[in-house]
């Protein structure tokens, strides 16, 4: 019955605490090759751009990234501090009306993706997963 133990998500165990961390999951064994990479980002909390006299907006993001290959997950955490800093001049000049729908959830994955491929370059982040997005 031997193999590798498995976290309850059925993830490699330990791929879930490196995940916690910023770090890539260890690739490892056949057939992982193919598997996507995440690295996960601390939870953000941003004000959003309102009129004068409107009351203050917040929005609440907790994404991970795929990134191309294992490799760029080094990477990735070298270069944090410059990716957090891109996402949160972003969503400060956000309105949040922007935000509403399944349209908004659209725009602001393209333009977080963008934003972290300039801050990651020479690697390459294939998409930002929303683990939570909440505008109050």
């Amino acid at each position: 019955m031997g193999g590798k133990s498995r976290s309850a998500g059925g993830e490699p165990a330990g791929s879930a605490d490196a995940a916690r961390q910023g770090r890539p999951a260890a690739a490892g064994g056949a057939g992982t090759k193919d598997l996507p990479v995440f690295v996960e980002l601390p939870e953000m909390i941003s004000n959003l751009n309102v009129m004068p006299g409107r009351r203050a907006s917040f929005v609440k993001l907790r994404a991970r990234l795929e990134l191309a290959r294992a490799e760029d997950g080094a990477t990735v955490t070298a270069v944090m501090p410059r990716l957090l800093d891109l996402f949160q001049t972003y969503l400060r000049e956000m309105r949040p009306e922007e935000l509403r729908g399944s349209m908004g959830t659209w725009r602001l994955r393209e333009e977080l993706i963008a934003r972290a491929n300039l801050a990651v370059a020479p690697a390459r982040v294939t998409d930002v997963l929303f683990t939570e997005l909440l505008v109050q």
